[in-house]
């Protein structure tokens, strides 16, 4: 679910940027792309909780740590590129 979550986030950041590059209204797909970055950061979480429930201590020692690292770094270049818009808007004021 994560995964699938996650690639929607991807595509609406990417229509995000297409919007803005166009002249058009954008904010609505900067809120699905912050929205489905959480939802995909909820969805994680919820596997991993899956996994200590059930006691499988090799598959969160062999997962966690390189996912940490990961969701920490697409997190903050989701939210980059997700307020990139509002900062250009900005500087051209």
């Amino acid at each position: 679910m994560w995964l699938i979550l996650g690639l929607i986030a991807i595509m609406a950041t990417c229509i995000n940027l297409y919007l803005y590059r166009a002249g058009k209204d954008y904010k609505l797909a900067m809120a699905m792309g912050l929205s489905f970055t959480a939802l995909t950061l909820v969805a994680d979480y919820s596997m991993v909780s899956n996994w200590v429930k059930a006691e499988d201590w090799a598959a969160l020692s062999d997962v966690v740590p390189t996912m940490e690292t990961a969701l920490w770094v697409l997190t903050s270049i989701s939210i980059l590129l997700n307020i990139t818009p509002i900062f250009l808007e900005k500087i051209k004021k």
